[in-house]
Protein backbone atom coordinates (compact mmCIF):
# COMPACT_ATOMS: atom_id res chain seq x y z
CA UNK A 1 0.00 0.00 0.00
CA UNK A 2 1.37 3.34 -1.11
CA UNK A 3 1.28 6.20 1.80
CA UNK A 4 -0.24 8.76 0.41
CA UNK A 5 2.28 11.20 2.56
CA UNK A 6 4.92 10.44 -0.26
CA UNK A 7 3.73 12.30 -3.15
CA UNK A 8 0.60 14.80 -1.91
CA UNK A 9 1.31 16.66 -4.97
CA UNK A 10 0.18 14.25 -7.59
CA UNK A 11 -2.46 11.24 -7.44
CA UNK A 12 -0.31 7.63 -7.71
CA UNK A 13 -2.73 6.88 -10.35
CA UNK A 14 -2.20 9.58 -12.90
CA UNK A 15 1.02 8.47 -15.47
CA UNK A 16 2.12 11.46 -17.19
CA UNK A 17 2.40 11.27 -20.74
CA UNK A 18 5.39 11.40 -23.28
CA UNK A 19 4.74 15.26 -23.62
CA UNK A 20 3.75 16.13 -20.10
CA UNK A 21 7.62 14.61 -19.44
CA UNK A 22 9.41 16.41 -22.04
CA UNK A 23 8.08 19.29 -20.79
CA UNK A 24 9.23 19.03 -17.65
CA UNK A 25 12.82 18.77 -18.71
CA UNK A 26 12.63 21.60 -21.08
CA UNK A 27 11.18 23.70 -17.81
CA UNK A 28 13.82 22.34 -15.29
CA UNK A 29 16.95 24.13 -16.47
CA UNK A 30 19.41 25.34 -14.58
CA UNK A 31 21.23 28.88 -15.17
CA UNK A 32 24.80 27.42 -13.57
CA UNK A 33 25.38 24.03 -11.38
CA UNK A 34 27.61 24.43 -8.53
CA UNK A 35 29.28 22.13 -5.44
CA UNK A 36 26.60 24.23 -3.46
CA UNK A 37 24.19 23.87 -5.81
CA UNK A 38 24.55 19.79 -5.59
CA UNK A 39 24.46 19.92 -1.63
CA UNK A 40 21.48 22.20 -1.49
CA UNK A 41 19.79 20.64 -4.12
CA UNK A 42 20.65 17.17 -1.86
CA UNK A 43 19.42 18.69 1.46
CA UNK A 44 16.36 19.51 0.20
CA UNK A 45 15.52 16.22 -1.54
CA UNK A 46 16.89 14.91 2.06
CA UNK A 47 14.44 16.69 3.78
CA UNK A 48 11.46 16.25 1.27
CA UNK A 49 11.95 12.24 1.76
CA UNK A 50 12.41 12.30 5.49
CA UNK A 51 9.10 14.15 6.09
CA UNK A 52 7.51 11.79 4.22
CA UNK A 53 9.46 8.64 5.46
CA UNK A 54 10.98 7.50 2.30
CA UNK A 55 13.33 5.04 2.55
CA UNK A 56 15.22 6.31 0.15
CA UNK A 57 18.85 6.68 -1.31
CA UNK A 58 19.58 10.14 -3.28
CA UNK A 59 22.34 10.56 -5.45
CA UNK A 60 23.66 14.30 -7.22
CA UNK A 61 26.56 13.79 -9.94
CA UNK A 62 28.12 16.18 -11.87
CA UNK A 63 30.58 15.20 -14.83
CA UNK A 64 31.32 12.04 -13.51
CA UNK A 65 32.05 13.02 -10.20
CA UNK A 66 29.10 11.98 -7.25
CA UNK A 67 28.72 15.64 -5.29
CA UNK A 68 26.07 14.70 -3.12
CA UNK A 69 25.00 10.85 -1.52
CA UNK A 70 22.73 10.04 1.11
CA UNK A 71 20.86 7.14 2.19
CA UNK A 72 17.71 7.59 4.59
CA UNK A 73 16.13 4.45 6.79
CA UNK A 74 14.57 1.70 5.03
CA UNK A 75 16.95 2.47 2.06
CA UNK A 76 19.44 -0.63 1.34
CA UNK A 77 22.42 -1.03 -0.52
CA UNK A 78 20.29 -2.48 -3.95
CA UNK A 79 18.71 1.22 -4.05
CA UNK A 80 22.63 2.41 -5.09
CA UNK A 81 22.54 -0.02 -7.70
CA UNK A 82 19.14 0.87 -9.32
CA UNK A 83 21.33 4.66 -9.13
CA UNK A 84 23.96 3.52 -10.93
CA UNK A 85 21.47 2.00 -13.65
CA UNK A 86 18.68 4.43 -13.73
CA UNK A 87 22.03 7.15 -13.78
CA UNK A 88 23.31 5.45 -17.02
CA UNK A 89 20.53 5.83 -19.05
CA UNK A 90 20.21 9.78 -18.28
CA UNK A 91 24.19 9.88 -19.08
CA UNK A 92 23.37 7.82 -22.41
CA UNK A 93 20.20 9.35 -23.56
CA UNK A 94 20.38 12.74 -22.03
CA UNK A 95 16.74 12.29 -20.71
CA UNK A 96 15.14 11.19 -17.66
CA UNK A 97 14.93 7.53 -17.21
CA UNK A 98 11.46 7.53 -16.51
CA UNK A 99 11.13 9.61 -19.86
CA UNK A 100 13.09 7.28 -22.16
CA UNK A 101 11.31 4.08 -20.38
CA UNK A 102 8.07 6.13 -21.23
CA UNK A 103 9.22 6.49 -24.96
CA UNK A 104 10.05 2.63 -25.38
CA UNK A 105 6.80 2.35 -24.24
CA UNK A 106 4.92 4.39 -26.17
CA UNK A 107 6.58 2.73 -29.15
CA UNK A 108 4.48 -0.37 -27.97
CA UNK A 109 8.00 -2.03 -26.58
CA UNK A 110 9.77 -1.94 -23.25
CA UNK A 111 13.66 -0.17 -22.81
CA UNK A 112 14.33 -3.70 -21.47
CA UNK A 113 13.60 -5.68 -24.77
CA UNK A 114 14.38 -2.81 -27.23
CA UNK A 115 17.10 -0.74 -26.48
CA UNK A 116 20.20 -3.67 -26.90
CA UNK A 117 21.72 -2.48 -23.82
CA UNK A 118 22.62 -4.72 -20.69
CA UNK A 119 19.72 -4.80 -18.36
CA UNK A 120 22.06 -5.36 -15.15
CA UNK A 121 23.60 -1.99 -16.28
CA UNK A 122 20.94 0.29 -17.74
CA UNK A 123 17.19 0.54 -16.01
CA UNK A 124 14.79 3.02 -17.40
CA UNK A 125 12.79 3.37 -14.28
CA UNK A 126 11.87 6.48 -12.62
CA UNK A 127 14.21 8.44 -10.42
CA UNK A 128 17.24 9.90 -12.57
CA UNK A 129 16.52 13.13 -13.90
CA UNK A 130 19.17 15.41 -16.15
CA UNK A 131 20.94 18.37 -14.76
CA UNK A 132 20.57 20.66 -17.71
CA UNK A 133 22.39 23.89 -17.77
CA UNK A 134 21.46 26.47 -19.93
CA UNK A 135 23.18 26.86 -23.48
CA UNK A 136 25.43 24.10 -22.19
CA UNK A 137 23.34 21.01 -21.93
CA UNK A 138 23.64 17.65 -19.77
CA UNK A 139 26.24 17.56 -16.94
CA UNK A 140 24.90 15.24 -14.62
CA UNK A 141 22.37 14.11 -12.93
CA UNK A 142 19.81 14.09 -9.91
CA UNK A 143 18.83 10.52 -8.45
CA UNK A 144 16.53 8.62 -6.35
CA UNK A 145 15.62 5.18 -5.57
CA UNK A 146 13.61 3.98 -2.92
CA UNK A 147 10.03 4.30 -4.21
CA UNK A 148 8.33 3.13 -6.86
CA UNK A 149 9.32 4.32 -10.31
CA UNK A 150 6.71 6.91 -10.26
CA UNK A 151 7.39 8.42 -7.11
CA UNK A 152 10.74 8.29 -7.25
CA UNK A 153 10.43 10.38 -10.66
CA UNK A 154 8.14 12.51 -8.87
CA UNK A 155 10.23 13.40 -5.68
CA UNK A 156 12.99 14.36 -8.21
CA UNK A 157 10.73 16.90 -10.19
CA UNK A 158 9.33 18.05 -6.66
CA UNK A 159 12.41 19.34 -5.30
CA UNK A 160 13.82 20.51 -8.75
CA UNK A 161 11.07 22.78 -8.96
CA UNK A 162 11.36 24.11 -5.62
CA UNK A 163 15.17 24.99 -6.27
CA UNK A 164 14.31 26.95 -9.22
CA UNK A 165 11.13 28.19 -8.14
CA UNK A 166 8.68 26.92 -10.11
Amino acid sequence: MHSPKITPKFAPEITPSVEELEAQERRLVFRQFTYDDAWTLGSLLVELARDRQAPVAIDIHRAGQQLFHAALPGSTPDNDAWILRKRRVVERYGASSYLVGARFRAKGTTFEESSRLDADAYAAHGGAFPIHVENVGVIGTVTVSGLPQLQDHRLVVEALERFLGQ
